[in-house]
């Protein structure tokens, strides 16, 4: 089983997670939203699989490249 790291791609603060522990995403779903520069920005895998950790909880400040969570295939 691979580990997927999904990373955020902007600066900003989590306004809403999608996705919960245990749920299956295909690539390219969104998994959160952030909020930067009153723009919500969806933060998506590269791959599906199934979360099995998230990183961050709705209101945490996250920075670019930062990993939000993990899914496995």
């Amino acid at each position: 089983m691979a580990r997927i790291e999904v990373r955020a791609e902007v600066t900003g603060k989590v306004w809403k997670i999608l996705v919960p522990v245990g749920e299956r995403v295909d690539a390219e779903d969104p998994v959160m939203v952030v909020e930067s520069m009153k723009m919500e920005i969806p933060v998506s895998s590269e791959q599906g699989g199934e979360v099995v950790e998230l990183m961050v909880s709705e209101g945490d400040a996250v920075e670019d490249g930062q990993v939000v969570a993990i899914l496995q295939t």
